[in-house]
Protein backbone atom coordinates (compact mmCIF):
# COMPACT_ATOMS: atom_id res chain seq x y z
CA UNK A 1 0.00 0.00 0.00
CA UNK A 2 1.30 3.37 -1.04
CA UNK A 3 0.64 6.64 0.94
CA UNK A 4 -0.26 9.83 -1.33
CA UNK A 5 2.43 12.49 -1.40
CA UNK A 6 0.87 15.69 0.60
CA UNK A 7 2.35 17.96 -1.75
CA UNK A 8 0.21 16.87 -4.57
CA UNK A 9 -3.43 17.99 -4.79
CA UNK A 10 -6.04 15.67 -5.18
CA UNK A 11 -6.11 16.45 -9.18
CA UNK A 12 -2.75 15.14 -9.64
CA UNK A 13 -3.43 12.57 -7.56
CA UNK A 14 -6.47 11.43 -9.90
CA UNK A 15 -4.99 11.80 -12.91
CA UNK A 16 -1.96 9.29 -11.58
CA UNK A 17 -4.53 7.13 -11.07
CA UNK A 18 -6.79 7.56 -14.48
CA UNK A 19 -3.37 6.98 -15.67
CA UNK A 20 -2.82 3.76 -14.45
CA UNK A 21 -6.41 2.92 -14.77
CA UNK A 22 -6.28 3.46 -19.02
CA UNK A 23 -3.02 1.71 -18.97
CA UNK A 24 -4.92 -1.79 -16.85
CA UNK A 25 -7.96 -1.12 -19.44
CA UNK A 26 -5.13 -1.15 -22.23
CA UNK A 27 -3.38 -4.27 -20.98
CA UNK A 28 -6.99 -6.00 -20.75
CA UNK A 29 -7.56 -5.17 -24.39
CA UNK A 30 -4.16 -6.39 -25.50
CA UNK A 31 -5.17 -9.78 -23.51
CA UNK A 32 -8.57 -10.18 -25.09
CA UNK A 33 -7.63 -9.17 -28.53
CA UNK A 34 -8.83 -11.51 -31.21
CA UNK A 35 -6.68 -12.39 -34.32
CA UNK A 36 -7.98 -10.96 -37.83
CA UNK A 37 -10.23 -14.15 -39.40
CA UNK A 38 -10.44 -15.98 -36.07
CA UNK A 39 -13.98 -17.37 -34.78
CA UNK A 40 -14.72 -15.43 -30.91
CA UNK A 41 -17.46 -16.24 -28.99
CA UNK A 42 -18.50 -12.86 -27.08
CA UNK A 43 -20.39 -13.08 -23.64
CA UNK A 44 -23.20 -11.04 -24.31
CA UNK A 45 -22.96 -9.36 -20.95
CA UNK A 46 -18.96 -8.21 -20.58
CA UNK A 47 -17.85 -8.43 -24.04
CA UNK A 48 -14.73 -11.03 -23.48
CA UNK A 49 -14.14 -13.08 -26.29
CA UNK A 50 -13.49 -17.07 -25.91
CA UNK A 51 -11.74 -19.33 -28.70
CA UNK A 52 -15.06 -21.80 -28.32
CA UNK A 53 -18.55 -21.89 -27.05
CA UNK A 54 -17.74 -24.26 -24.37
CA UNK A 55 -15.83 -21.60 -22.86
CA UNK A 56 -18.15 -18.70 -23.12
CA UNK A 57 -20.71 -20.95 -21.38
CA UNK A 58 -18.71 -21.77 -18.73
CA UNK A 59 -18.13 -18.12 -17.83
CA UNK A 60 -21.57 -17.39 -18.63
CA UNK A 61 -22.42 -19.59 -15.51
CA UNK A 62 -19.29 -18.69 -13.08
CA UNK A 63 -19.14 -15.29 -14.04
CA UNK A 64 -22.47 -13.79 -14.38
CA UNK A 65 -26.06 -14.95 -12.43
CA UNK A 66 -28.66 -13.59 -14.03
CA UNK A 67 -28.86 -16.50 -17.00
CA UNK A 68 -31.76 -17.40 -19.07
CA UNK A 69 -33.00 -21.19 -19.26
CA UNK A 70 -30.78 -21.80 -22.32
CA UNK A 71 -27.66 -20.08 -20.99
CA UNK A 72 -28.40 -22.21 -17.66
CA UNK A 73 -28.79 -25.55 -19.86
CA UNK A 74 -25.55 -24.68 -22.19
CA UNK A 75 -24.23 -24.18 -19.03
CA UNK A 76 -24.87 -27.09 -17.42
CA UNK A 77 -23.89 -28.97 -20.64
CA UNK A 78 -20.39 -27.34 -20.53
CA UNK A 79 -20.18 -28.20 -17.09
CA UNK A 80 -20.71 -31.85 -17.79
CA UNK A 81 -18.37 -31.64 -20.92
CA UNK A 82 -15.65 -30.46 -18.92
CA UNK A 83 -16.06 -32.92 -16.12
CA UNK A 84 -15.90 -35.49 -18.52
CA UNK A 85 -12.56 -34.57 -19.85
CA UNK A 86 -11.33 -33.59 -16.48
CA UNK A 87 -12.20 -37.62 -15.81
CA UNK A 88 -10.22 -38.86 -18.65
CA UNK A 89 -7.04 -36.66 -17.69
CA UNK A 90 -6.90 -37.97 -14.35
CA UNK A 91 -7.09 -41.48 -15.79
CA UNK A 92 -4.95 -40.91 -18.51
CA UNK A 93 -2.48 -39.14 -16.41
CA UNK A 94 -2.98 -41.97 -13.48
CA UNK A 95 -1.97 -44.72 -15.73
CA UNK A 96 1.30 -43.28 -17.28
CA UNK A 97 2.39 -42.72 -13.92
CA UNK A 98 1.99 -46.13 -12.90
CA UNK A 99 3.43 -47.45 -15.95
CA UNK A 100 6.47 -45.07 -15.32
CA UNK A 101 6.44 -46.39 -12.09
CA UNK A 102 6.50 -50.01 -12.64
CA UNK A 103 8.76 -49.13 -16.12
CA UNK A 104 11.52 -48.34 -13.92
CA UNK A 105 10.66 -50.61 -11.17
CA UNK A 106 11.24 -53.64 -13.98
CA UNK A 107 14.71 -51.57 -15.04
CA UNK A 108 15.92 -51.26 -11.92
CA UNK A 109 15.35 -55.00 -11.11
CA UNK A 110 16.61 -56.10 -14.05
CA UNK A 111 19.71 -53.48 -14.69
CA UNK A 112 20.32 -52.53 -11.62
Amino acid sequence: MTRADPTTNEHERNGRESDAVDAVDAAAVERYAVPPGATAYECPRCGRPFAHERHRDLHLGQSHGDLTDDERDAYAAARDDETDDLRHFRIVSLGLLVLFYFGFLFLFAIFG
